[in-house]
């Protein structure tokens, strides 16, 4: 059995994206959804706010919910799994743990200053992952 990991933010239109391409993989697929609910810390000098007060391991977004949909149409009953992390970091750690074949995620379009500036959590890891990274783009 090929197993992927999906790699699902809040955005719904590259949720269904990336669902579409997994439902599509020839044979049999296991797949486990991921939503990764990153840590951050706000301070506005007397008032902080960790993202762990914030974190409902059971409050993960629709777009997730809509892709579990998608894969279950297929055939696909995926596993789906939300973590509190640094996404890259996350990503890659349940990919390891699962021992998935691919890392499935969806990507969008950025100017090379909008990657310089918020990063680019697909752009990490096709460069950290140390197993293939399959990226269906979006806008």
């Amino acid at each position: 059995m090929y197993k992927v990991l999906l790699s699902i933010d809040a955005d719904e239109d590259r949720a269904i994206l990336a669902a579409e391409a997994v439902a599509a993989l020839p044979g049999n697929v296991d797949v486990v959804i991921l939503n990764v609910f990153e840590k951050f810390t706000v301070s506005d000098g007397e008032a902080r706010i960790d993202s762990s007060e914030l974190y409902d391991e059971d409050a993960y977004p629709d777009s997730v919910t809509t892709a579990a949909q998608i894969l279950e149409s297929a055939g696909i009953e995926p596993e789906i799994r939300h973590e509190h992390g640094e996404p890259t970091e996350t990503i890659l750690e349940v990919a390891a743990e699962i021992d998935a074949d691919t890392i499935a995620v969806s990507g969008r379009k950025r100017t090379p200053t909008g990657k310089a500036i918020f990063g680019s959590v697909t752009q990490s890891l096709l460069l950290s992952a140390d197993r293939p990274v399959t990226v269906v783009m979006g806008d």
